[in-house]
């Protein structure tokens, strides 16, 4: 299990613009260019703070000791930032795919609403951060676009559409039936999802 990250982490991978599998020499070429943008000499588009960012993002990522602990740091905060259920209540049956199609919709929720200039993620994100498997997440997206409440994009990703946030935000806190089973949505609206 990776280690804690700090409430002001920093993503530096968004900070360059670059995946978290960027090679080295892709973290040069993409720093470089934004350097030159950013630096302060330059006096058109030169910021100091920038900069300095840059420069702290570039120089942890191009170190490979530094990058693998700061790789640890950034596995859990993407995980803590998109968690969407406890994975330790593994739930059986019908209710499985019902958590996880409730799952991809809070992640794709979230995404939106995070980061709506890049609302969509794909499916080896959503297999990370929910802890399922491809083949279980299938069936659900498969549901979920037939019901309109998600789309695939051009990209290989997904998003959530305007009825998908509708049946989200209905959505209440677990509620438990009889026999301990948790149920995120009432009983009348399970049937929606």
């Amino acid at each position: 299990m990776g280690e804690r990250p700090p409430a002001d982490f920093v993503d530096y991978y968004e900070v360059l613009q670059v995946s978290p599998n960027a090679e080295v020499d892709t973290i040069q070429r993409v720093f470089r260019l934004l350097a030159q943008r950013t630096h302060p000499d330059n006096k058109e588009t030169g910021n100091e703070q920038v900069f300095q960012q840059l420069l702290k993002a570039y120089q942890t990522l191009s170190d490979p000791a530094e990058r693998a602990s700061y790789d640890a740091q950034h596995r859990a905060q993407i995980k803590l930032t998109w968690q969407i259920f406890d994975q330790k209540a593994e739930p059986q049956g019908l209710d499985s795919q019902r958590r996880v199609r409730e799952g991809i919709l809070g992640l794709l929720y979230r995404k939106r609403q995070m980061q709506p200039s890049q609302p969509g993620m794909n499916i080896r994100e959503m297999e990370d951060l929910l802890g399922v498997p491809k083949e279980h997440l299938d069936f659900a997206l498969w549901y979920l676009k037939e019901k309109q409440a998600l789309k695939p994009a051009d990209n290989g990703r997904y998003l959530i559409t305007a009825s998908g946030v509708d049946i989200y935000e209905n959505l209440k806190e677990p509620s438990f039936d009889r026999s301990g089973t948790v149920y995120m949505l009432p009983p009348a609206k399970r049937e929606a999802v």
